[in-house]
């Protein structure tokens, strides 16, 4: 899609999150934070790209995206955690502190087009969907992707194949009914949140 058209369509959003970031970030050196921020972006948005995605922005420890298919999105979650995982080993034997990631991730309608202050617009996804995403992101635990019932029916007969274990439902509240959620750990649990 070019991002000079505005359409609503179906998408996949995928949030992923640093976890014990901010911790990192206040006893390393400034250009240090940035460095392994930096190491973590660069990582989500190429296995995104990989999976026909693209990163649509990055906010404190978290970036957010945006792909075409419920397999895809999938993929791309599974690639993140399995690359992070020795990314993270290093920075908790280099600097003594555990990281991992946590996604969310999530379909349905969006709107997307560009959108900004004048000289700084961006290319944007808004509707329901990027909401629910980033609050299953808030959801999972370190090393989790957290999915919802539609991304588990939309992957079909290969959700069975995940070992995803049913949540707690996620409360939408405004008497909307509450969302059927799904996780998936890594193989080790970790101890941090």
């Amino acid at each position: 899609m070019s991002e000079q058209q505005v359409q609503r369509r179906a998408i996949v959003v995928l949030y992923a999150e640093l976890r014990n970031f901010t911790r990192l970030s206040e006893v390393l050196e400034p250009g240090k934070v940035l460095q392994l921020a930096n190491q973590f972006f660069e990582l989500v948005a190429r296995l995104v790209a990989a999976q026909r995605g693209k990163v649509l922005a990055v906010h404190n420890d978290y970036a957010f995206a945006v792909l075409g298919g419920a397999a895809n999105a999938l993929k791309a979650a599974q690639e993140v955690q399995r690359e992070f995982a020795p990314m993270g080993e290093r920075w908790k034997d280099e600097y003594g502190l555990p990281a991992a990631v946590a996604v969310g991730v999530h379909l349905g309608e969006a709107v997307l087009g560009m959108a900004g202050p004048p000289g700084a617009q961006q290319f944007v996804a808004f509707g329901d969907c990027v909401s629910i995403a980033e609050r299953l992101v808030h959801r999972a635990r370190a090393g989790e992707i957290v999915l919802s019932l539609d991304m588990m029916k939309a992957l079909g007969a290969a959700a069975a194949t995940l070992g995803a274990q049913q949540l707690p439902p996620l409360d939408l509240g405004q008497r909307r009914p509450a969302l059927p959620i799904y996780g998936i750990l890594l193989e080790t649990r970790l101890d941090f949140t």
